[in-house]
């Protein structure tokens, strides 16, 4: 690597790094008051346990090998793997560590702290580490034809996440109270914080993914401010015209699910080309989160809606929009339509593996341990009744 890339690379893995307090900012302002500090502890979690198991044996199986399904054993404790080629390994450990972070939205409020710990050890190793490996090395990569893409996790992340939030949330049952009592966001600014570094630390994610300070780089990152921005209009637009209001929780969830959107695309789709994705976004997922309510599942803060449903809207809308001068590879509407094909398998292997895998942990760590705090550790709190400190004192 030329010293501007690695340079490039160095900062791109801060930036991401960077995402996971910033999403427990995020999170944590969407939260009831007295859950907020459990609510940090879940997210800062998982940057404590993905990357030791990154380093001892994940790296290996989700990136080493010429299995199909699978990686191997070959760079245990990433045996041989030195200089700049470490860059590479410490990039794609900021992603193992956010994805299961992305999950514990779905899971506010209820969810023992313990179990949380020993079910997202299990879900980075049984879920996240072969669904990467299919992506990027596997049959999504090297058996369809043409491949199915994705370019900085919109399959490998969101729709992975997403998905298996719906799965855990499905077996942990409804917060106590929902449905019926008030569960709004206990402070705005704390989340409009978090959602300015989420977008910050997005120029590394997807930025950093061309893996070089190049032109791709630079598409994915002018891609990446544009379809946020698309996204906020897309989001408060439909808000306003059905609600009569525009609301900072709004504005805010636009903007991550145009991000959420663009991911997959970042460097394979023109400029122009991201502003669809944001808008498209921005409005599909404000109905989505409403169908949560119809169908009676309490993703508490819209894991399913926002990362899973705009991580789909992204992967269908690179099959359509996807452009050979740009990337690579035509889409659909550039004389493709075998791609777009290729991105429905890709996607929809992703939601049935990552679904039931997820599934089936939860049940087990339920059975186990349990996965539920008691009624009345939920009532006083989880910041009290688990971490015995709360965030906000009188």
């Amino acid at each position: 690597m030329e010293g501007g890339d690695i340079a490039w690379m160095l900062m791109s893995i801060a930036l991401v790094v960077f995402m996971v307090p910033g999403l427990a900012l995020f999170y944590g302002g969407m939260v009831r008051s007295k859950n907020v500090g459990n609510m940090l502890m879940m997210n800062m979690a998982s940057i404590a346990i993905v990357p030791l198991l990154w380093v001892t044996f994940t790296y290996s199986l989700g990136n080493e090998g010429d299995g199909r399904f699978i990686g191997g054993f070959d760079k245990l404790g990433l045996d041989g793997i030195e200089g700049t080629d470490l860059i590479g390994v410490a990039f794609l450990m900021t992603f193992a560590a956010i994805t299961p972070a992305l999950i514990s939205g779905a899971v506010a409020d209820r969810m023992k702290f313990s179990s949380w710990c020993v079910f997202l050890t299990l879900w980075s190793i049984i879920v996240y580490t072969p669904v990467t490996y299919w992506v990027y090395t596997g049959w999504h990569h090297t058996g369809l034809d043409p491949a199915a893409l994705d370019f900085a996790g919109g399959t490998a992340i969101h729709i992975n996440a997403g998905v298996a939030a719906l799965a855990v949330a499905v077996v942990l049952g409804p917060r106590t109270g929902w449905g019926k009592d008030k569960m709004e966001p206990h402070n705005l600014s704390l989340l409009l914080i978090g959602t300015g570094i989420l977008w910050f630390g997005w120029f590394g994610f997807n930025g950093g993914s061309a893996l070089a300070a190049d032109g791709a780089a630079a598409q994915a990152v002018i891609n990446t401010f544009v379809a946020g921005s698309a996204g906020m209009v897309g989001w408060v637009g439909i808000e306003w015209l059905r609600d009569g209001k525009a609301t900072v929780l709004g504005t805010a969830s636009g903007l991550v699910a145009g991000l959420v959107a663009i991911t997959p695309a970042a460097g394979f789709v023109g400029t122009l080309s991201s502003i669809a994705f944001g808008i498209v976004a921005g409005i599909v997922c404000y109905f989505a989160i409403k169908l949560k309510e119809r169908l009676m599942y309490d993703d508490s803060l819209d894991v399913v809606g926002i990362h899973g449903v705009g991580g789909i809207v992204g992967g269908l809308l690179l099959g359509l929009f996807a452009q050979e001068g740009v990337g690579g590879q035509d889409g659909l509407l550039f004389g493709e339509p075998a791609f777009l094909l290729s991105q429905v398998i890709a996607m929809g292997s992703v939601i049935i593996f990552s679904f039931a895998a997820t599934f089936a942990i939860a049940k087990v760590v339920d059975a186990v341990m349990g996965l539920r705090v008691s009624e009345d550790d939920e009532f006083a709190g989880l910041d009290a009744s688990i971490h015995g400190e709360v965030v906000y004192s009188d």
